[in-house]
């Protein structure tokens, strides 16, 4: 049976409270504050662009201070930056995949951590001390997250393909 899409208003109000909560979570998570309201605005806009003028207005921020938030979300990934046809001016665009992505770039920065980690277990004395223990705890469980995240991969890709094709 096909679903019947029921269009609905756009209330303004309530597309700006749920940018300030979920900014707010966000931020909670670790993301830096005016960073996570940017990127909720991205989510929550039609279509995904918005120019850095249009955030500014949108947040009632300084443009300095969107030029800084853009730039950390285009480094970790989770919008990029493309040029507004005819023009000079830039629009950043959330990532369809932007989720994935950074958790998937993760890997790298978690790999790297479990490696020092490791070398850690011998400078402290090795598993047999108190200190190393916790160490090869440490670098076991991010070696099994980052196994399942493998997987888990996967699974988002079949599961991603029967979404898309619905």
């Amino acid at each position: 049976m096909a679903r019947r899409a029921v269009q609905q208003v756009r209330d303004e109000q309530a597309v700006a409270a749920y940018v300030e909560r979920f900014g707010d979570v966000l931020t909670d998570a670790g993301m830096p504050r005016l960073a996570s309201r940017i990127f909720a605005a991205l989510l929550a806009d039609d279509d995904g662009r918005m120019t850095a003028a249009e955030l500014t207005e949108t947040l009632e921020v300084s443009p300095a201070a969107v030029s800084g938030a853009v730039r950390y979300l285009t480094h970790v990934g989770m919008i990029g930056k493309e040029r507004e046809r005819g023009s000079r001016r830039d629009v950043y665009v959330v990532r369809a995949e932007a989720w994935h992505d950074a958790i998937m770039s993760r890997d790298r920065v978690m790999n790297e951590i479990m490696r020092s980690m490791a070398r850690g277990v011998e400078a402290v004395g090795g598993p047999e001390t108190s200190a190393g223990r916790r160490l090869q705890l440490s670098v076991d469980f991010i070696d099994f997250i980052t196994r399942r995240l493998g997987d888990l991969q996967e699974e988002w890709s079949e599961r991603r393909a029967k979404l898309m094709a619905d």
